[in-house]
């Protein structure tokens, strides 16, 4: 049996932390599961809303079987939750050692036996592929009704009550550099006409107008007149925020082009920026993409498979308040990711009276949202396909230098960086804020995601692997840390064609 503690320096720290332990060994004791081939993860879950219950089994399956027969398992301790008063450790451990032991796995992997009272949503997927991202979408989809029904936007549920990047000072060192890097062009009469700069995830558009407000200060003392060459492009994924931030920049307007887009796929919305872009700004954006995880477990490489559910005490609640069956809940959940809470109202009006309460059952339906993991081995990795164009294959020297670890593929963040790169003028840069991780060995010191926020998904992006994609194809990666907020765990990275 291995036991594996993520978060030493809490277990270092915290008597309620150390105080885990003995109910988790005396239950392992008791079990008649296959200590042998057990493994026992402990994290420190800093989300208060996630996906994962306290106490939770993972199958790991066999290689080679169709069936998916497990041959060990992992059970997966939250040491926050566990070392709250009054948790319950010693019956949570006994629930899911219950499902380790030989007569409870079942031949699918099933993460609990039959009839236990949870509503299942969705089959097993890759992380990636998972319904939660459906609540995600929809979240910035449908923003406008969330915020109406919640009274607060977005913003106000993000750690601070705002996005990271706002800051007069930081917005004055990136024009000052765009203004060096084209005082330097126009001597050897090598600028382009028109100036591009692009920015991702616009927020309210309070970073805009710092930005543009700046430089235009900067160009008037600066008398090179670059202000009226400037093309501010802002994308993002919602319209109700792109609309918003419209609004912030209004005074802008004839320097400021907004734009719909899809972050993983921008060559298809702004592929006519290629080789034009001085400047790509993006902000707490790739760590709302999607992501798969994969793992190394005793020198065999896993993808992890999640299944959504809603726990058996929620879904009782949930049908009760909304006055259904719980065999309703899974079916007007699909319908209500595929249509929205507008449409789903107007085609339920004995169950949902206006879009305000189709919201209330897709918030409590997202508070309760759960998910079951297991791991199912990769055949190699040069089968997984990490993004259209990038096989997973990249990964082998981030997973081989690891031993035993779980990391993100980062799956839509590649795509969407991939996608940056060809962008960027020879002598432009990407600029962004955002949770990453530096080293790959940071994945056994900690957990990483995926957490909720408000009415979205949030993961840690792994940074060594974009590190390894950007190396590839030419282009040089630094992070630095965020000097505009101290003590956060934001970064910057800062991408560049290598010199």
């Amino acid at each position: 049996m291995q036991i594996d503690v993520r978060p030493v320096r809490r277990l270092r720290e915290s008597a309620a932390v150390r105080a885990v332990f003995p109910p988790v060994l005396e239950a392992l004791a008791a079990s008649a599961a296959d200590l042998a081939g057990l493994r026992v993860v402990g994290d420190w879950i800093q989300y208060k809303a996630n996906f994962r219950d306290p106490v939770m089994a993972r199958p790991v399956l066999a290689p080679g079987l169709p069936d998916g027969e497990a041959d060990s398992w992992e059970i997966a301790v939250d040491l926050r939750r566990c070392a709250a008063e009054g948790a319950d450790v010693s019956g949570a451990m006994a629930a899911a050692l219950a499902e380790a032991a030989p007569q409870a796995g079942g031949r699918d992997g099933a993460p609990s036996p039959a009839g236990d009272g949870r509503v299942w949503l969705e089959p097993w997927v890759p992380g990636s592929a998972s319904l939660a991202w459906g609540f995600n979408a929809l979240f910035w989809q449908a923003l406008a009704d969330w915020e109406k029904a919640s009274g607060r936007e977005y913003e106000q549920s993000l750690p601070g009550g705002e996005t990271a990047a706002r800051d007069t000072a930081a917005a004055r060192d990136l024009i000052l550099g765009l203004f060096k890097t084209w005082d330097e062009l126009q001597a050897r009469r090598a600028l382009p006409e028109e100036l591009y700069v692009l920015e991702l995830g616009v927020g309210n558009g309070g970073q805009a107008r710092t930005f543009l407000d700046e430089f235009l200060a900067l160009d008037r003392r600066h008398g090179r007149g670059y202000y009226r060459r400037l093309h501010y492009l802002m994308g993002d994924y919602s319209p109700h925020v792109l609309d918003r931030a419209r609004q912030a920049v209004g005074q802008h307007g004839e320097r400021v082009s907004g734009l719909v887009l899809e972050a993983t796929r921008l060559s298809g919305s702004v592929g006519f920026l290629a080789g034009k872009a001085f400047l790509v700004y993006i902000s707490n954006v790739y760590d709302n993409l999607p992501t798969d995880e994969v793992a190394a477990i005793r020198g065999r490489d896993y993808l992890v498979q999640v299944r959504s559910y809603l726990p058996p005490g929620a879904a009782a609640a949930i049908a009760e308040r909304f006055g259904m069956p719980p065999a309703d809940l899974a079916p007007l959940i699909q319908r209500l990711l595929r249509i929205g809470p507008e449409l789903l109202s107007e085609s339920l009006p004995e169950r949902f009276g206006d879009t305000g309460q189709a919201v209330l059952f897709w918030q409590a339906a997202w508070q309760a949202l759960r998910q079951a993991e297991r791991y199912v081995p990769l055949e190699g990795l040069d089968t997984y396909q990490v993004t259209p164009s990038v096989t997973g294959e990249i990964l082998r020297p981030l997973l081989t230098a690891e031993g035993d670890v779980r990391m993100h593929v980062s799956n839509g963040t590649l795509a969407s960086f991939a996608d940056t790169l060809p962008l960027l003028h020879p002598f432009g840069r990407v600029v962004c804020h955002d949770l990453f991780t530096t080293a790959a060995g940071e994945y056994h010191n900690g957990f990483f995601g995926p957490g909720k926020y408000d009415g979205s998904v949030v993961n840690w992006v792994n940074g060594p692997l974009l590190a390894l994609l950007a190396s590839r194809r030419g282009f040089d990666v630094q992070f630095s840390p965020f000097t505009q907020r101290p003590g956060t765990h934001i970064k910057t990275l800062t991408a560049q064609v290598r010199d």
